[in-house]
């Protein structure tokens, strides 16, 4: 077996759900620990924050002022 390099993301269970479903299209995940760790590739982890922040902001209601 093959090591591979991982970084530990720790996140809520909403954020969580995101990226399972992330990571269905793409996959990145190496291990789900629990309901709030996982643990990602590490080469993959810029391309995952930066995926998972336009997701989230999708869902952010802000006031524009006119």
């Amino acid at each position: 077996m093959r090591a591979i390099k991982g970084v530990l993301l720790t996140c809520d269970s909403a954020v969580k759900q995101i990226l399972l479903s992330m990571n269905e299209k793409d996959p990145f995940i190496i291990e789900d620990l629990d309901d709030y760790h996982l643990v990602i590739k590490a080469d993959e982890e810029y391309r995952v924050r930066k995926v998972l922040e336009a997701e989230l902001e999708k869902n952010t209601y802000s006031l524009e002022a006119s």
